[in-house]
């Protein structure tokens, strides 16, 4: 027998002290190559988006692949062309040490898919942190707030 799998997750990751750094201008550049990251690691980027301080990854990974180094290493390499492209990302320090991700079933990616389409609006009403918390409570995480805050 093969192995089959269809795992999706939700990653979710900020910048250092949750300073803004994505604008209208710069953030389809940043999304573009972080989409080309996941797929050079053969996963399957459904949708990279974010708003201001932070991003949402909805993607399935293969089980051959760890979640934690496949953070690293779009943190690692998106830091990096960040970096590079200081004209068009003048904001952008620093990656926030860890990361959040869940699981979900295959019949919610196009939610997923839309909630991320709409983080600006979203974020008209509710913070990175709140919407963190949020996340947290509703998959039964056990969280510190002290670390949320950067």
């Amino acid at each position: 027998m093969g192995t089959y799998t269809e795992l999706l997750f939700q990653i979710v990751f900020g910048s250092k002290n949750h300073l803004p750094f994505l604008n209208k201008e710069n953030e389809e550049t940043l999304f573009r190559y972080i989409v080309g990251i996941c797929k050079n690691k053969k996963c399957q980027p459904y949708i990279v988006g974010g708003y201001k301080n932070h991003l949402h990854i909805i993607i399935s990974i293969p089980p051959s692949i760890a979640i934690s180094y496949l953070v690293k290493e779009i943190k690692n390499a998106s830091s990096y062309m960040m970096k590079e492209n200081k004209t068009l990302f003048p904001d952008f320090v620093y990656w926030q040490t860890g990361f959040s991700a869940f699981t979900y079933q295959k019949s919610v990616k196009a939610v997923l898919i839309k909630y991320v389409k709409n983080q600006r609006e979203h974020h008209q009403r509710q913070s990175f942190v709140e919407e963190l918390v949020g996340l947290y409570e509703d998959f039964g995480v056990e969280y510190d707030i002290r670390y949320l805050n950067g």
